[in-house]
């Protein structure tokens, strides 16, 4: 079967919701549909059920600026992140555009017929089915869903207990999978045992205190510390404005105050790293009590932001520390054994449940093949443009959110963008457009900029960035707001075409 649209956007989640908004909002000419890979809306904030999952980002900004958060917490459970993204698809009717269990496959673009054709796997009716559009938007976010990271430890198949990863938590059925006994959410029972979470990152911060509602005890395992900062769940600031202010008026003030709080701590932690490192670990400090070794475990190798901050709400990472539901080890880890794991140091924690909480595998646009008049694009062989499109590949855009800010900031930025492509496109009648470079366009730089090892694993696969404008990302959405709003779209790097040319 073949159908045919004006755009297709590719993901129902935060991105793939605003995507449809804006463009029935501002593009209501045009013809649009979304597919869906799985069998529901929300992306992550639907597959990730690992216990306490939760918004690492304040709601007054991950949340859409069409439609503002309402809820009391500002850093949100992901439940009820994942009832706002619901309810915003039901509001705007785009709940009802959604096309479930289309995965796509190949996206191939003929200059000829300034079209997409695109390869979509389904399960029923099991017959392939391709749909063609003179513009693709992927928002498929950045990480594979159906394989998380998780290292090849010596004597995971000697452990007696279960071992799951965050990612698993939410799989549909059970899965056993020797020789690392692999469980899902409903299989997994650990209340009153002895669990041990290894990662350092935002995952394991928010399940440690989680699991420990229920767990005998919980030990975080890190090989390295990350920064982790404590934030009230619920923001003062917030509660006044609401009380003095109408909601659309007081929603747009805190959204604004956080847009220039993460700007103002995100700039002083580059400019003034030590500063910064300072002022986090005596939070720390004033946390845990004096006593408490906090350069052993929270003060990481690296300077602040270049790894993303963990947040604490609330303290409740550091208020089950103190209670001893929680205990932190910084070590290595040399293998796993029957009863636990075995440590360089020489030390065996003993464990009853492993939690691997060691990362994602990122996969821009979830590894779709991707086809330009014959020629199959390796994304890593191309450069980004703005942030939101690909050197030499013609009418596609992707949605890839800020790692210093909330995604959502960008994501709208970038709906907003496509947007005004699109309607310049449609009054000049043109067909075509493609980001071109230059013979000058040769210097690159990582397209981010993290240190964090799930984005060292992916760099080569992942697309570059230049040396230039407008090559470059900048991770500022001041900056960016300015570009993609206002900024010339006939730039002289965008490339326009009619269809007879």
């Amino acid at each position: 079967m073949t159908e045919k649209v004006d755009v297709l956007i590719v993901g129902a989640g935060i991105s793939g919701i605003a995507a449809a908004y804006y463009l029935g909002e501002r593009c209501p000419h045009l013809s649009w549909t979304i597919v869906e890979g799985r069998a529901a809306i929300g992306g992550t904030w639907d597959f990730f059920r690992y216990p306490g999952v939760r918004s690492d980002s304040d709601m007054y900004t991950l949340g859409f600026r069409f439609r503002p958060w309402r809820g009391e917490k500002a850093i949100a459970d992901g439940s009820a992140i994942l009832q706002y993204l619901k309810d915003t698809a039901r509001e705007f009717g785009i709940d009802r555009a959604v096309r479930f269990d289309h995965r796509v496959r190949r996206v191939s673009w003929s200059s000829g017929a300034a079209e997409w054709t695109v390869d979509i796997e389904r399960p029923s009716p099991s017959e392939p089915l391709q749909i063609r559009c003179n513009f693709l938007f992927m928002c498929t976010g950045y990480y594979r869903y159906d394989l998380g990271y998780r290292p090849d430890w010596l004597g995971m198949k000697d452990f007696a207990g279960d071992i799951a990863h965050p990612q698993d938590w939410g799989a549909l059925r059970a899965r056993r999978q020797s020789p690392s006994h692999g469980v899902n959410r409903d299989d997994l029972d650990y209340a009153g045992k002895r669990v041990i979470v290894i990662g350092s990152g935002a995952t394991a911060v928010t399940m440690a205190p989680a699991l420990a509602e229920r767990a005998g005890h919980v030990t975080v395992l890190q090989r390295s510390p990350s920064y982790v900062a404590s934030i009230p769940a619920r923001d003062p600031m917030a509660a006044r404005l609401q009380k003095r202010l109408p909601f659309k008026l007081a929603a747009w003030l805190m959204r604004w105050l956080q847009i220039l709080r993460q700007r103002y701590h995100y700039h002083r932690a580059r400019s003034q790293p030590q500063k910064a490192r300072d002022q986090l670990l005596e939070g720390v400090r004033a946390a845990l009590g004096p006593d408490y070794d906090v350069e052993l475990h929270f003060s990481p190798r690296y300077n602040p932001w270049d790894e993303r901050l963990c947040l604490v709400p609330d303290n409740d990472l550091f208020n089950a520390i103190k209670a001893g539901a929680v205990s932190m080890v910084t070590d290595h880890i040399e293998r796993f054994v029957e009863k636990g794991i075995l440590l360089k140091s020489g030390e065996v924690l003993p464990a009853d449940v492993i939690v691997t909480a060691t990362g994602l595998r990122m996969k821009l646009m979830h590894g779709v093949e991707i086809v330009v008049d014959g020629e199959r694009v390796e994304l890593g062989d191309t450069l980004s443009y703005k942030g939101i499109m690909y050197s030499n590949i013609p009418n596609l855009a992707s949605s890839f959110g800020y790692t210093n800010a909330s995604w959502t900031l960008k994501a709208e930025l970038i709906c907003e963008y496509v947007c005004r492509l699109l309607n310049y496109m449609e009054r000049r009648g043109y067909r075509q457009c493609r980001p071109r470079l230059d013979a000058n366009d040769t210097e690159t730089d990582p397209f981010i900029s993290f240190s964090s090892g799930y984005v060292k694993r992916a760099l080569a696969d992942l697309p570059k960035q230049g040396k230039r404008r407008p090559w470059m990302i900048y991770q500022n959405y001041l900056k960016d707001l300015l570009m993609m709003r206002y900024g010339r779209l006939n730039d002289g790097v965008m490339e326009f075409r009619r269809l007879q040319q």
